[in-house]
């Protein structure tokens, strides 16, 4: 069949006939089996050929053909030549197309409108269904004021979709905290165990692997495409709250820059679409074209239809450093605030000359390697030959912006950047090598237990974000307004280090009188500064000194006799029924101090 194609509706119109002229009428099959055909199509192009055509054709031995070729039929009779009036009219249609005509292109257009979003919709539940399933996890999350032990279990439902290597990509917060981990196929009745591989909060994905082979049976591994560009279509697929099946909702793309990751709490390229991305979606693919352009994950309180995917890129570096470590590996950051230099008399300042654009370095993260290099005050010009706008932003794609902060992230743990640097009116360059940073006071706790030591009922814990979040929904307001501010602004001194509170004092006669200290930082332990929770369990079971003398925020002070202290401890523990005075890694860290001890003797 030689086609002239004017208009991208000419290019579907041509492939639901060749569907319809394939599906003969008239025939009735019991079993409907699918069969997949395969066509191309040899096109003769008439000049001029409409820009927005080219999405749907491409290049192939020096030849043209048409994209989304493969078209899955059901076949309902055996072969016959005989042809039907619909076929007919089909075939009619296709050679109006094929001779250019007006009329056939206005027809065509106007089928377009009515039916252009069936083809790419159907061939995205044709893909889906033998790569989509669906999620059911069970999950326990702990009670960080009574950290050693779990709030009642929840269970929630996502999607998730095939990948190579016989494995499940979906969202971390579909898994998170999980305790058991179920999976459905499409079309099957039977939920198959699943195992939690690999987990990446920060960019809300995660990898799960299915050790029964049966589930295998039938099932296709998705392929990653590429960034889509604004207004190009694409299908969500997954299993949305109202309803047990499969579902397939469509948009086109409004936005694509860095976004907050709602879970993680990140800054992370994220691509903006206008299709319907409601609970139970997660996890599920986007599908443009035969390939997967991003994995469905969040949406915009308050607003109709404005959800969010996690794009390709972010995805590979997810995959990428699971393969290559068997762990999550992270995103790197340079551990810099920036303020933009769109004023003149800022500009003019910092002695920037017209053809200079930067940002300007505000604070910088004393455990990252920038602080080694970089200064306050330094303006940053550009980012591994990348030139940096006034604003913060760098050029992306056809006449896009995006922050320079998605260039850092993209960049793997260890690997080097070279940073041009403007410094008293001089430029610079330096070699910056980049890694994951943990802020002083960690933003989420999923999938481990809060860690807590109890001396004396003093329950100490290190300060999370989570913790404050126990105050409830309005917890910005509602928790200690001193933890609070600290706990987003204050940052890391040393790596390793942590923000000790008392959390709270479990009563009895050892420390009467310091029943209402609670919530407050502590700074010393026998004179000695606090590092991190695992130092105060070495300072206060040191035994050298006959009492442990805390000092805390506000300048108060507690003073217990370490021998009565100990005994009390064991008391109390078992009043409230609690297992342990130590969490798990604290008690794992004793044994190892134990063994080196030992070691050394």
């Amino acid at each position: 069949m030689m086609l002239g194609i004017r208009s991208p509706a000419a290019v579907r119109v041509a492939v639901r006939t060749l569907r319809s002229s394939a599906n003969h009428r008239g025939c009735i099959s019991s079993t409907r089996t699918i069969v997949s055909h395969r066509y191309r199509f040899n096109i003769n192009i008439n000049p001029p050929l409409a820009s927005n055509a080219n999405p749907y054709l491409g290049r192939r031995n020096n030849g043209w053909n048409i994209r989304l070729s493969s078209i899955k039929l059901y076949s309902t009779c055996s072969e016959s030549s005989a042809s039907t009036p619909g076929d007919d009219a089909a075939l009619k249609f296709s050679s109006g197309v094929e001779n250019g005509g007006a009329d056939s292109e206005a027809v065509a257009e106007s089928v377009a409108v009515r039916n252009g979003a069936m083809d790419e919709a159907y061939y995205a539940i044709e893909l889906a269904l033998d790569s989509v399933v669906k999620i059911f996890t069970v999950a326990s999350s702990p009670s960080y004021f009574l950290p050693w032990q779990n709030k009642s279990q929840r269970e929630s439902m996502g999607s998730g979709f095939v990948i190579s290597g016989k494995r499940i990509l979906t969202n971390a917060h579909v898994v998170a905290d999980h305790t058991f981990v179920l999976v459905r196929k499409h079309g099957s009745p039977t939920k198959y165990r699943a195992e939690v591989k690999a987990v990446g909060h920060e960019c809300d994905l995660a990898i799960l692997v299915v050790e029964n082979e049966e589930f295998w049976e039938g099932m296709n591994s998705l392929e990653l495409g590429d960034i889509p560009f604004l207004q190009e279509a694409v299908a969500v697929v997954g299993y949305p709250q109202g309803g047990d099946n499969i579902s397939v909702t469509k948009g086109v793309v409004s936005r694509v820059e860095p976004t907050q990751y709602v879970h993680g709490a990140t800054q992370l390229l994220a691509i903006q679409i206008d299709a319907a991305i409601n609970p139970g979606n997660s996890g599920g693919p986007a599908i443009m074209g035969d390939k997967v352009a991003g994995v469905a994950f969040q949406n915009l309180s308050n607003a109709e239809n404005i959800g969010y995917i996690i794009p390709v890129p972010v995805i590979k570096h997810f995959i990428s450093g699971v393969e290559e470590t068997g762990d999550y590996v992270g995103f790197c950051s340079m551990g810099l605030s920036c303020q933009p230099t769109e004023n003149a008399q800022l500009r003019e300042h910092f002695q920037m000359r017209p053809d200079l654009t930067g940002v300007l370095v505000s604070r910088i993260n004393p455990t990252s390697d920038a602080h080694r290099v970089l200064k306050k005050d330094d303006i940053i010009l550009s980012f591994d030959g990348v030139p940096i706008a006034n604003d913060g932003s760098v050029a992306f794609r056809n006449r896009e912006r995006i922050t320079f902060d998605h260039l850092v992230s993209m960049k793997k743990p260890n690997d080097t950047a070279q940073v041009k640097v403007l410094r008293s009116g001089e430029e610079h360059e330096f070699t910056v090598t980049l890694r994951p940073l943990h802020p002083l006071v960690p933003v989420h706790q999923f999938d481990k237990l809060p860690s807590y030591l109890i001396f004396a009922g003093l329950v100490f814990v290190p300060l999370t974000q989570p913790y404050l979040h126990e105050y409830g929904e309005d917890w910005y307001n509602a928790s200690p307004r001193r933890l609070c501010e600290r706990a987003l602004r204050e940052l890391p001194q040393k790596p390793g280090q942590q923000f000790v509170i008392l959390s709270q004092v479990l009563m009895d006669d050892i420390n009467t009188g310091y029943e209402r200290l609670a919530d407050l930082q502590v700074k010393k332990v026998n004179g000695v500064e606090v590092d991190n929770l695992k130092h105060l369990r070495q300072l206060v079971e040191d035994g050298e000194n006959e009492n442990v003398r805390f000092d805390l925020d506000d300048e108060r002070v507690i003073v217990l006799n370490y021998d009565s202290a100990k005994t009390a401890t064991s008391r109390i523990l078992k009043r409230h029924r609690i297992p342990s005075a130590m969490s798990d890694d604290l008690i794992e860290a004793q044994d190892v101090s134990v063994t080196e001890v030992a070691c050394s003797k």
